[in-house]
């Protein structure tokens, strides 16, 4: 293969799974694949649909919403375009453990391949969710402006993808058992006795429930205290919160972020529509960089 005198520019695009805010991804050019969900019998596309506000609002009087997955020809379509003005792609895609999502994204780069062979797609399974793709993507644009090649930052991406730690509590068990996180009994108990769970993402890319706290307080205090304990060592430059329409708690876990890890950079943003389908309201989340997660 010969060698181009130049270096092709590249775009690094992500699912709308990463829960950053829509302005945030503007004003970095990062495209954006989105997801959908289905919810009091209206379709949405993730991050144009509903408001958090009026999302939470409609799971709390128990309205159902249900996801789909990314579809490869409409992936396609969305990437084309940068692809034809003559730069290749970097997509760090949604788990594969927790959806489909990343199958059709492999399939869209390989049709795009196909009609413009000149072009390097790659697609990269995160193992990550919410924030924690948001917190890879952050790292990757950071990379990418250090001049690195779209080479040099997928395997950055690939070696650091597992670094990238999710310390989760939800309010309310129930849409976790609906969604086949947990089982009916755990969620009955766990809703009777005030039992707040402790959820982590695995290294398949899943969410695992890991330990419980009795009250939402301690639960909090809890997944602060795991983000403190894995990220030793690690210079981690910013921490990002997400929260199911509960800014309160979002803040006081951010309070706890400043004393306990003394960093003040920290991005806080309600969960996406997509991603809170599964949680429900009043899920907190802390993303940092660490040893395992």
């Amino acid at each position: 293969m010969q060698e181009d005198t130049e270096m092709r520019d590249y775009v690094i695009t992500v699912n709308s799974t990463v829960d950053l805010p829509k302005e945030w991804l503007e004003e970095r050019n990062v495209p954006i694949v989105p997801l959908k969900y289905t919810i009091d019998g209206e379709t949405y596309t993730d991050m144009e649909g509903l408001s958090a506000k009026e999302f939470f609002a409609k799971l709390r009087e128990g309205k159902m919403s249900v996801t789909s997955q990314v579809n490869p020809e409409e992936a396609a379509d969305i990437l084309e375009p940068y692809v034809k003005e003559g730069k290749d792609i970097l997509h760090l895609g949604f788990s594969s453990g927790l959806s489909g999502t990343l199958n059709s994204m492999r399939i869209a780069g390989q049709m795009l391949a196909e009609k413009y062979p000149e072009a390097k797609i790659i697609v990269i399974d995160t193992l990550c969710a919410c924030l924690g793709e948001g917190l890879l993507l952050y790292k990757a644009l950071q990379e990418k402006a250090k001049g690195k090649t779209i080479d040099e930052v997928a395997q950055w991406v690939e070696e650091n993808k597992l670094h990238i730690c999710h310390d989760v509590t939800v309010d309310d068990l129930n849409h976790l058992h609906r969604g086949g996180r947990v089982s009916k009994t755990t969620a009955v108990l766990g809703t009777l006795v005030q039992i707040k769970p402790i959820i982590h993402m695995d290294n398949n890319g899943k969410l695992q429930v890991i330990g419980k706290e009795r009250g939402r307080k301690k639960s909090l205090n809890k997944i602060v205290d795991m983000a403190v304990e894995q990220s030793e060592g690690w210079d981690n430059d910013i921490i990002m919160i997400t929260h199911g329409d509960c800014i309160e708690d979002a803040e006081y876990v951010a309070k706890l972020v400043r004393e306990k890890m003394g960093i003040d950079n920290i991005l806080i943003n309600n969960i996406g529509t997509v991603i809170g389908s599964h949680t429900g309201p009043g899920v907190v989340a802390v993303f940092c960089m660490g040893n395992k997660r």
